[in-house]
């Protein structure tokens, strides 16, 4: 072999296992990536339904319902535009409290009730991630649209 087909070898060999490494990353990225959505959102239809993603917005007053069994919590989680039922089984955050902000993450069952295996609760009274105040803003002002019934 000549000098010159060993290098290009050596650079081709090069390029195809650097593109083979980035495909691996981009992959594991790609399938670790969790998206945030509102109920808004989620009510039509842009929430993955094959996915674990993120649902975040308020709990509603009066929506908490806990099981016999002492771990399920049903709760409702709104954007003050929708409403998604949701249910967890685990130990709630103490900040976890009705009227106050709450990101879940889990996944749509077949009913439209959203199972989650993680509750996050803010940790103090002015912090609201960006994502979940932006979404209420947009919500609120949706449903201030003439025409809208909010429904």
């Amino acid at each position: 072999m000549k000098p010159r087909t060993k290098r290009l070898t050596l650079v081709i060999g090069g390029l195809v296992g650097l593109g083979l490494v980035t495909a691996l990353v981009v992959n594991a990225f790609r399938s670790n990536m969790v998206f945030f959505y509102t109920p808004t959102q989620v009510s039509q239809g842009e929430a993955p339904r094959d996915r674990a993603f993120r649902i975040g917005g308020m709990v509603e007053v009066g929506s908490i319902n806990r099981g016999g069994d002492g771990m399920t919590v049903h709760f409702v989680v709104t954007d003050t535009a929708k409403t998604i039922p949701v249910e967890y089984k685990g130990i709630l955050p103490d900040l976890f409290k009705e009227g106050k902000g709450v990101v879940a993450q889990g996944r749509l069952n077949g009913d439209g009730r959203f199972v989650a295996d993680q509750v996050l609760a803010k940790h103090d009274e002015n912090y609201m991630p960006p994502e979940a105040a932006h979404a209420i803003e947009q919500a609120q002002k949706q449903r201030a649209m003439p025409g809208n019934s909010g429904i």
